[in-house]
């Protein structure tokens, strides 16, 4: 596992800074990729649903464990 990196998001026209790994980047682009959307705009997504007691960076990295669990039932 890779030391967190932070990153820049725009959410809502916003910037914002992220930490996670290497490894919940690549994941997260994936997605996003798989879903057609730009990271910014699924992060946006996340952010939209998390709760006001749940971090950004912790809210991808659950939204990630999540759709890859998902994947790996279905």
């Amino acid at each position: 596992m890779s030391r967190p990196k932070k990153r820049s998001l725009t959410l809502g026209g916003h910037r914002t800074s992220v930490t996670l790994e290497d490894e919940f980047w690549r994941a997260f682009r994936d997605i996003a990729h798989e879903k057609s959307l730009g990271i910014n705009e699924l992060a946006a997504e996340i952010d939209v649903d998390r709760g006001t007691e749940t971090g950004l960076a912790t809210a991808i990295r659950l939204y990630v464990l999540a759709y890859y669990r998902a994947r790996a039932i279905s």
